[in-house]
């Protein structure tokens, strides 16, 4: 799989199926660099990386966490730079940390998401680790005639979700925060959904990226989104 360009300075690897790998993307600053998302396992980011120096683009300076799930975070390890993420992010994975001591309960994992269990395979270790730098609100990135404003935000998807904006390019990442709540069932609240589409709405992007789809235009996710709100 090869990386795209969205826009001249802000490129992405796309989702794969096969694993659940979340699109991870990279933001190029004049002085410094940002990916979004350190993705679930030392092969996605080896994967991303070599995809990275195929278009000789450095290796990210800064890679920036939009919530805590496997998927997002399992290749932090790995990433080069410093990691930035929401203090509860960094919590959650505290006690993700301290459960995966446990060979039984990473043997329920594997069985519950054949996902996690294809990707470790071979008896191939989870390590979890912390952020270098966490924030409670929000934070904002000179990456150098580029801004990352990364803010914490309520959706329905998981308690610590965070969106990261980029003003010169109009782009907004959200990760996962439009889907329901995997760790209740499935369940979306629709409150939190609603909430959500009022900062998508409220912010001036052009295209919105979600962790297993392709780019949106902010109208048309917009539109899904209250679809399927039936508080809206």
């Amino acid at each position: 799989m090869e990386l795209r360009q969205l826009t001249d300075r802000i490129f992405y690897y796309p989702h794969q199926t096969e694993t659940d790998r979340p699109m991870l993307a990279y933001v190029q600053g004049d002085k410094l660099s940002l990916a979004i998302d350190a993705g679930n396992s030392s092969d996605h980011v080896a994967e991303f990386y070599q995809t990275l120096q195929a278009k000789k683009l450095k290796l990210p300076d800064l890679t920036a966490m939009t919530h805590w799930h496997w998927d997002h975070t399992f290749g932090m390890q790995q990433i080069h730079g410093l990691s930035i993420a929401h203090t509860k992010t960094n919590q959650l994975l505290q006690i993700e940390k301290e459960k995966i001591q446990d060979k039984k309960y990473v043997q329920s994992l594997k069985l519950e998401n054949p996902f996690l269990a294809k990707e470790f395979s071979d008896d191939k270790k989870i390590e979890i680790v912390p952020s270098d730098i966490q924030f409670e609100n929000k934070l904002s990135v000179l990456l150098g005639n580029l801004t990352a404003q990364i803010f914490h935000t309520e959706s329905p998807h998981s308690s610590d979700s965070t969106l990261v904006y980029i003003p010169e390019e109009k782009i907004l990442f959200l990760g996962d925060a439009t889907s329901e709540d995997f760790e209740n069932d499935g369940y979306m609240d629709q409150e939190k959904l609603k909430s959500l589409i009022k900062v998508i709405e409220q912010t001036d992007c052009t295209y919105c990226m979600l962790g297993h789809a392709q780019p949106l235009g902010k109208i048309e996710l917009v539109d899904y989104l209250k679809s399927i709100n039936s508080l809206s």
